[in-house]
Protein backbone atom coordinates (compact mmCIF):
# COMPACT_ATOMS: atom_id res chain seq x y z
CA UNK A 1 0.00 0.00 0.00
CA UNK A 2 2.48 2.11 1.09
CA UNK A 3 4.34 1.44 -2.60
CA UNK A 4 1.36 2.18 -4.39
CA UNK A 5 0.80 5.55 -2.44
CA UNK A 6 4.58 6.49 -3.40
CA UNK A 7 4.26 5.64 -7.11
CA UNK A 8 1.18 7.49 -7.29
CA UNK A 9 2.56 10.71 -5.27
CA UNK A 10 5.62 10.38 -7.96
CA UNK A 11 3.40 10.23 -10.84
CA UNK A 12 1.23 13.04 -9.83
CA UNK A 13 4.79 14.92 -8.95
CA UNK A 14 5.87 14.29 -12.93
CA UNK A 15 2.39 15.53 -14.07
CA UNK A 16 2.68 18.40 -12.01
CA UNK A 17 6.31 19.49 -13.13
CA UNK A 18 5.30 18.83 -17.17
CA UNK A 19 1.99 20.67 -16.59
CA UNK A 20 4.42 23.51 -14.86
CA UNK A 21 6.85 23.21 -18.15
CA UNK A 22 3.83 23.68 -20.45
CA UNK A 23 2.67 26.73 -18.71
CA UNK A 24 5.68 27.94 -18.96
CA UNK A 25 6.43 27.36 -22.44
CA UNK A 26 2.99 28.79 -23.37
CA UNK A 27 3.77 31.92 -21.39
CA UNK A 28 7.06 32.54 -23.28
CA UNK A 29 5.48 32.22 -26.58
CA UNK A 30 2.97 34.59 -25.63
CA UNK A 31 4.90 37.16 -24.88
CA UNK A 32 7.64 36.26 -27.84
CA UNK A 33 3.96 36.56 -29.62
CA UNK A 34 3.08 40.27 -28.02
CA UNK A 35 6.73 41.83 -28.40
CA UNK A 36 6.49 40.52 -32.12
CA UNK A 37 3.59 42.36 -32.68
CA UNK A 38 5.16 45.51 -30.96
CA UNK A 39 7.80 45.51 -33.11
CA UNK A 40 5.67 44.75 -36.54
CA UNK A 41 3.13 47.81 -35.21
CA UNK A 42 6.53 50.18 -34.69
CA UNK A 43 7.85 49.35 -37.42
CA UNK A 44 4.23 50.16 -39.66
CA UNK A 45 4.73 53.38 -38.33
CA UNK A 46 8.20 53.74 -39.34
CA UNK A 47 7.29 52.80 -43.16
CA UNK A 48 4.18 55.25 -42.86
CA UNK A 49 6.49 57.92 -42.20
CA UNK A 50 9.13 56.92 -45.03
CA UNK A 51 6.03 57.16 -47.40
CA UNK A 52 4.95 60.92 -46.07
CA UNK A 53 7.88 62.41 -46.87
CA UNK A 54 9.67 60.24 -49.79
CA UNK A 55 8.72 59.67 -53.48
CA UNK A 56 9.89 57.07 -55.62
CA UNK A 57 9.38 57.94 -59.09
CA UNK A 58 10.38 55.78 -62.44
CA UNK A 59 12.83 57.89 -64.30
CA UNK A 60 13.66 56.92 -68.43
CA UNK A 61 17.03 56.72 -69.59
CA UNK A 62 19.11 59.73 -70.97
CA UNK A 63 22.29 60.83 -72.37
CA UNK A 64 23.52 59.63 -69.11
CA UNK A 65 22.49 56.48 -69.13
CA UNK A 66 25.52 53.69 -69.65
CA UNK A 67 24.32 49.94 -70.74
CA UNK A 68 26.50 47.55 -69.53
CA UNK A 69 26.21 45.25 -72.45
CA UNK A 70 27.50 41.39 -71.68
CA UNK A 71 29.61 39.59 -74.66
CA UNK A 72 27.42 36.75 -77.13
CA UNK A 73 23.71 37.62 -75.66
CA UNK A 74 21.36 35.97 -77.66
CA UNK A 75 19.01 38.58 -79.61
CA UNK A 76 15.93 36.62 -77.82
CA UNK A 77 17.65 36.95 -74.14
CA UNK A 78 15.28 38.71 -71.99
CA UNK A 79 18.44 40.93 -71.21
CA UNK A 80 17.47 43.00 -74.34
CA UNK A 81 13.84 43.51 -72.87
CA UNK A 82 15.32 44.46 -69.71
CA UNK A 83 17.35 46.91 -70.09
CA UNK A 84 14.67 48.91 -71.96
CA UNK A 85 13.16 48.84 -68.33
CA UNK A 86 12.67 52.53 -66.50
CA UNK A 87 15.44 52.60 -63.09
CA UNK A 88 13.90 54.67 -60.01
CA UNK A 89 14.92 57.99 -58.44
CA UNK A 90 14.73 58.57 -55.22
CA UNK A 91 14.81 61.96 -53.18
CA UNK A 92 17.19 61.76 -50.37
CA UNK A 93 17.26 65.20 -48.49
CA UNK A 94 14.55 64.14 -46.10
CA UNK A 95 15.14 60.71 -45.39
CA UNK A 96 18.95 61.77 -44.61
CA UNK A 97 17.71 63.69 -41.92
CA UNK A 98 15.36 61.33 -40.52
CA UNK A 99 18.80 59.13 -40.78
CA UNK A 100 21.95 60.29 -41.92
CA UNK A 101 23.11 56.50 -42.33
CA UNK A 102 20.66 56.37 -45.46
CA UNK A 103 22.65 55.22 -48.29
CA UNK A 104 19.70 54.33 -50.65
CA UNK A 105 16.63 52.76 -51.84
CA UNK A 106 16.01 49.22 -52.59
CA UNK A 107 12.74 47.72 -55.22
CA UNK A 108 12.63 44.14 -55.78
CA UNK A 109 10.33 43.45 -58.71
CA UNK A 110 7.47 41.02 -57.43
CA UNK A 111 8.25 41.08 -53.55
CA UNK A 112 7.58 43.97 -50.85
CA UNK A 113 10.94 45.10 -50.83
CA UNK A 114 10.77 49.11 -51.10
CA UNK A 115 12.88 50.94 -48.77
CA UNK A 116 15.98 52.84 -48.12
CA UNK A 117 18.35 50.88 -46.71
CA UNK A 118 20.99 52.52 -44.48
CA UNK A 119 25.36 51.60 -43.55
CA UNK A 120 27.11 51.73 -40.21
CA UNK A 121 30.19 50.77 -38.78
CA UNK A 122 29.15 46.92 -38.37
CA UNK A 123 26.34 44.45 -39.16
CA UNK A 124 25.26 44.37 -36.18
CA UNK A 125 23.35 47.57 -35.50
CA UNK A 126 20.40 47.69 -37.67
CA UNK A 127 19.42 43.85 -36.72
CA UNK A 128 17.87 45.46 -33.66
CA UNK A 129 17.56 48.82 -34.78
CA UNK A 130 14.28 50.55 -37.06
CA UNK A 131 14.91 53.30 -39.56
CA UNK A 132 14.47 55.63 -37.04
CA UNK A 133 17.32 54.01 -34.92
CA UNK A 134 14.83 53.15 -32.54
CA UNK A 135 15.37 49.96 -31.02
CA UNK A 136 13.29 47.27 -32.85
CA UNK A 137 13.69 43.50 -33.21
CA UNK A 138 12.61 43.87 -36.49
CA UNK A 139 15.59 45.50 -37.80
CA UNK A 140 16.03 47.28 -41.12
CA UNK A 141 17.23 47.02 -44.33
CA UNK A 142 21.56 47.49 -44.59
CA UNK A 143 24.47 47.23 -46.50
CA UNK A 144 27.36 45.49 -45.43
CA UNK A 145 29.69 47.69 -43.36
CA UNK A 146 32.59 46.55 -45.58
CA UNK A 147 30.86 48.09 -48.85
CA UNK A 148 31.25 51.24 -50.59
CA UNK A 149 28.01 50.28 -52.63
CA UNK A 150 29.76 51.57 -56.31
CA UNK A 151 33.49 49.98 -55.99
CA UNK A 152 33.37 46.88 -54.72
CA UNK A 153 32.56 43.57 -57.19
CA UNK A 154 30.00 42.15 -54.69
CA UNK A 155 27.47 44.48 -53.28
CA UNK A 156 25.82 43.32 -50.33
CA UNK A 157 22.51 43.66 -48.72
CA UNK A 158 20.51 42.13 -45.59
CA UNK A 159 17.40 41.94 -43.64
CA UNK A 160 15.52 39.86 -41.58
CA UNK A 161 12.88 37.58 -42.76
CA UNK A 162 9.68 38.78 -41.08
CA UNK A 163 6.90 36.78 -41.45
CA UNK A 164 4.66 39.47 -41.88
CA UNK A 165 6.60 39.86 -45.11
CA UNK A 166 8.19 43.10 -44.47
CA UNK A 167 11.62 43.49 -44.46
CA UNK A 168 13.02 40.65 -46.47
CA UNK A 169 10.24 38.42 -45.39
CA UNK A 170 8.99 38.24 -49.34
CA UNK A 171 11.93 37.15 -50.16
CA UNK A 172 10.91 33.59 -49.28
CA UNK A 173 8.12 33.60 -52.08
CA UNK A 174 11.06 33.59 -54.91
CA UNK A 175 11.20 30.44 -55.15
CA UNK A 176 7.81 29.73 -56.32
CA UNK A 177 6.45 29.21 -59.59
CA UNK A 178 3.88 32.36 -58.97
CA UNK A 179 7.17 34.35 -58.98
CA UNK A 180 9.60 32.45 -60.92
CA UNK A 181 6.82 32.56 -64.33
CA UNK A 182 6.92 35.98 -64.33
CA UNK A 183 9.91 37.20 -66.13
CA UNK A 184 9.69 41.14 -65.48
CA UNK A 185 10.35 40.07 -61.39
CA UNK A 186 13.94 39.16 -62.55
CA UNK A 187 14.94 42.88 -62.02
CA UNK A 188 16.32 44.98 -58.71
CA UNK A 189 16.24 48.89 -58.82
CA UNK A 190 18.21 50.96 -56.65
CA UNK A 191 18.69 54.40 -56.21
CA UNK A 192 21.47 56.15 -54.31
CA UNK A 193 22.27 59.93 -54.28
CA UNK A 194 24.59 59.70 -56.91
CA UNK A 195 23.38 57.10 -59.09
CA UNK A 196 20.29 55.07 -60.57
CA UNK A 197 20.91 51.48 -60.86
CA UNK A 198 19.15 48.45 -62.87
CA UNK A 199 20.21 44.87 -62.04
CA UNK A 200 19.69 41.57 -63.41
CA UNK A 201 18.75 38.23 -61.37
CA UNK A 202 20.89 35.37 -62.05
CA UNK A 203 20.72 32.98 -59.04
CA UNK A 204 18.29 32.23 -56.49
CA UNK A 205 18.00 29.66 -53.50
CA UNK A 206 18.05 28.62 -49.89
CA UNK A 207 20.91 26.77 -48.18
CA UNK A 208 22.44 25.90 -44.79
CA UNK A 209 24.00 29.01 -42.76
CA UNK A 210 26.97 29.92 -44.59
CA UNK A 211 29.33 33.18 -45.39
CA UNK A 212 30.79 31.71 -48.51
CA UNK A 213 28.29 34.08 -50.73
CA UNK A 214 29.03 37.37 -48.55
CA UNK A 215 32.49 38.13 -50.08
CA UNK A 216 33.33 41.42 -50.79
CA UNK A 217 36.96 41.53 -52.31
CA UNK A 218 38.84 39.17 -55.06
CA UNK A 219 42.16 38.34 -55.89
CA UNK A 220 41.43 38.60 -59.33
CA UNK A 221 39.20 38.77 -62.59
CA UNK A 222 39.30 34.99 -62.69
CA UNK A 223 38.85 34.77 -58.83
CA UNK A 224 35.05 36.54 -59.13
CA UNK A 225 34.18 34.34 -62.20
CA UNK A 226 34.40 31.52 -60.26
CA UNK A 227 32.94 32.91 -57.42
CA UNK A 228 30.00 34.11 -59.82
CA UNK A 229 29.53 30.45 -61.63
CA UNK A 230 29.30 28.88 -57.82
CA UNK A 231 26.06 31.53 -57.20
CA UNK A 232 25.51 30.11 -60.58
CA UNK A 233 25.48 26.68 -59.81
CA UNK A 234 23.82 26.74 -56.54
CA UNK A 235 20.46 28.68 -58.23
CA UNK A 236 16.99 26.73 -57.90
CA UNK A 237 16.60 28.25 -60.96
CA UNK A 238 18.80 28.74 -64.42
CA UNK A 239 18.13 32.16 -65.38
CA UNK A 240 20.69 31.56 -68.27
CA UNK A 241 22.52 34.81 -67.42
CA UNK A 242 26.29 34.99 -67.55
CA UNK A 243 28.79 36.96 -65.48
CA UNK A 244 31.91 38.15 -66.40
CA UNK A 245 34.84 39.22 -64.52
CA UNK A 246 34.08 42.65 -65.44
CA UNK A 247 30.83 42.52 -63.99
CA UNK A 248 29.13 43.84 -60.61
CA UNK A 249 26.71 41.92 -58.92
CA UNK A 250 24.40 42.50 -56.16
CA UNK A 251 23.48 40.21 -53.39
CA UNK A 252 20.32 40.41 -51.14
CA UNK A 253 20.58 37.71 -47.44
CA UNK A 254 17.86 37.16 -45.32
CA UNK A 255 16.79 34.53 -43.20
CA UNK A 256 14.78 31.63 -44.85
CA UNK A 257 14.47 29.47 -40.99
CA UNK A 258 16.74 29.43 -37.89
CA UNK A 259 19.49 27.39 -39.76
CA UNK A 260 18.81 28.46 -43.59
CA UNK A 261 19.25 31.70 -45.59
CA UNK A 262 17.53 32.95 -48.16
CA UNK A 263 19.80 34.81 -51.24
CA UNK A 264 19.28 36.26 -54.12
CA UNK A 265 21.92 37.63 -56.85
CA UNK A 266 21.41 39.85 -59.97
CA UNK A 267 24.16 41.83 -61.98
CA UNK A 268 24.57 45.37 -63.00
CA UNK A 269 23.10 46.62 -66.42
CA UNK A 270 22.15 49.69 -66.50
CA UNK A 271 22.89 52.81 -64.28
CA UNK A 272 22.89 56.23 -64.66
CA UNK A 273 23.42 59.34 -62.56
CA UNK A 274 20.84 60.52 -60.31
Amino acid sequence: MIKRRLKIKKKNFILFIGFICLVIVFISSFINVVFWSIDSKKTDNVIKSIEDVSEVKEVEDDNDTEVIVSNDVDEDNPYWDYIKMNMIDVEFDELLKINDHTKGWIQVNGTNINYPFVQTKDNDYYLHRSFDRSYNKAGWVFLDFRNSYTNNKNTIIYAHGRTDTTMFGSLKNILKSDWLDNTDNYIVKISTPNENTLWQVFSVYHIKTTSDYIRTDFENDEDFVKFSKMLIDRSAYSFNTEVLGTDQILTLSTCYNDFEKMVMHAKLIKRSKS
